[in-house]
């Protein structure tokens, strides 16, 4: 039965306040990850380098396990695919490139994940992500002329935000980067605004903002794209909510604008509110 499961990204708990564990410790890891899984979050996203430890200590657990990592040369690809593989990680989310290649040097880069993941049986998912080949849309839609199997982590704040979606045409724009959406595997979950990629979700009000309603559709059309091809495998969405250090959670005179382990429930919520409708949709249309 295809199904949704929700991850939890361990760079995302980086300096989150509000988090129930104590994370200045590497020996605190196993109860951050028991935190995690007492949350009801299916698995962990670890980012690069691999820490076996953790892997291990997530399965343990009975978390699925998932990983992270950048694709600068081509060799990189192999590298990292090669360790997914002796790790047996489900699958990598990948930064491909720095945005500022040419296609004689996006080209290999993009040979080199395709190559990578079928030598070694592991799904590698380019990030449509700012400072990468893919960080903008129209680049990613003419690529896949060329790479028709690539498949992507839909990182669509970036794209919200980085690209300001709403500026002539939503619709349009959704309309445009179709044949992107048909190869989302997996989503890093955050909303972001035409101005900020990363905001509070306040969606207690009668009113749902434009934004939020905007990722709703990009979701739902991504969750329904996913169903019809009828796959094996589940679906990962992953909250990515990031600290201030790097510049994504906002703050206001030292406080961090939202609680971002609540925010991360809320995505979730969100999602599977996404996932059910596309279902819907699915069942609809048989």
């Amino acid at each position: 039965m295809s199904n949704l499961r929700c991850y939890m990204n361990w760079l995302a708990l980086k300096e989150m306040p509000n988090f129930p564990a104590d994370l200045t410790s590497p020996a605190n890891s196993i109860e951050a990850i028991r935190e995690i899984k007492r949350a009801g979050y299916d698995g962990m996203q670890f980012i690069e380098p691999a820490v076996p430890s953790l892997i291990e200590q997530a399965r343990s657990l009975g978390l699925g396990v998932c990983g992270s990592g950048r694709v600068n040369e081509p060799a990189d690809a192999f590298r990292l695919a090669e360790q997914a593989n002796v790790l047996d990680l489900e699958c990598l989310t990948l930064h491909v490139g720095w945005g500022i290649e040419d296609d004689d040097c996006a080209n290999p880069l993009i040979g080199s994940v395709l190559e990578a993941g079928a030598r070694f049986g592991i799904p590698l998912y380019p990030e449509t992500h700012r400072a990468t080949i893919f960080q903008d849309m129209w680049r990613t839609v003419n690529f896949l002329r060329t790479f028709p199997a690539l498949e992507f982590n839909g990182d669509f704040s970036h794209w919200y935000t980085g690209s300001e979606m709403v500026y002539g045409g939503f619709e349009r724009k959704l309309e445009f980067i179709q044949p992107v959406i048909e190869r989302v595997r997996f989503i890093h979950g955050r909303i972001g605004n035409p101005g900020c990629m990363q905001v509070d979700l306040e969606i207690e009000s009668e009113a749902e903002p434009l934004y939020i309603t905007h990722f709703r559709r990009l979701w739902t059309a991504v969750f329904s794209a996913w169903l019809r091809t009828a796959p094996k495998r589940f679906f990962c969405f992953t909250p990515e909510l990031l600290a201030p250090s790097i510049f994504y959670a906002r703050t206001f005179r030292g406080t961090e604008e939202c609680d971002r382990w609540q925010q991360s429930a809320v995505l979730c919520r969100i999602a599977r509110e996404c996932f059910a409708a596309a279902q819907r949709l699915s069942h609809h249309n048989v």
